[in-house]
């Protein structure tokens, strides 16, 4: 089964992640709406500015749906502001996040936008050597949970990915790559995710 991934189309990086998404053959879709985020198998986040993109989501009443979903195991990714929705802790948002993830988020860690660089990360799970990763006003995860897995970090030791079950946040842009790692490991997050919830079905149907 191919997963319906949809991406966060209100404000940011959206239409790149569609693109990276449809040519590793995934159907990928704009959310903007509740039926279309009824519709997803998977979410994501993209860059752009978090604290609009907060505005929108409460605006378009989004924030409310989207917490019970993620709640009821919808995998999430989040990309640069992104990211720091999805973390419990984000000093300095002007609206309270999704606060998914077991993270603290520090916007704008690097500096401004002349302050934005690139780098080669080693990713905990990706396989083929480093990827290269584009910071563009980025964030940095300051502070994991117990139940967070980090998958990469920075040569000076700040988080920059990491994953919680089926949640997955980067600091950084990998739509802004032609590298596809980081989307197929999002796509195979999506169908564990799948997998598990017909899994339940099953079991839930036998003991019926």
């Amino acid at each position: 089964m191919t997963p319906r991934i949809g991406v966060l189309a209100m404000q940011g990086a959206f239409r790149e992640h569609i693109q990276r998404l449809c040519a590793i053959g995934i159907e990928a879709s704009e959310v903007r709406t509740l039926d279309e985020l009824r519709s997803c198998d998977g979410l994501i986040i993209p860059g752009g500015e978090s604290t609009t993109i907060a505005r929108l989501l409460l605006a378009f009443e989004l924030m409310e749906p989207l917490r019970r979903r993620i709640a009821e195991g919808l995998p999430v990714w989040g990309t640069c502001a992104g990211a720091i929705l999805l973390a419990r802790d984000v000093p300095g948002l002007d609206r309270p996040p999704l606060g998914a993830m077991d993270i603290r988020v520090d916007r704008n860690a690097f500096g401004r936008q002349l302050d934005s660089f690139e780098f080669d990360l080693n990713v905990r799970g990706i396989a083929g050597g480093p990827l290269h990763a584009v910071f563009i006003r980025a964030p940095a995860i300051t502070a994991t949970g117990p139940g967070v897995e980090v998958l990469a970090m920075l040569a000076d030791g700040r988080v920059v990915a990491c994953r919680q079950g089926a949640l997955l946040a980067t600091a950084f842009h990998p739509e802004l790559t032609a590298d596809p790692r980081l989307h197929e490991l999002f796509v195979t997050i999506v169908r564990e995710a799948i997998a598990r919830r017909a899994a339940e079905g099953a079991a839930a149907g036998a003991t019926a």
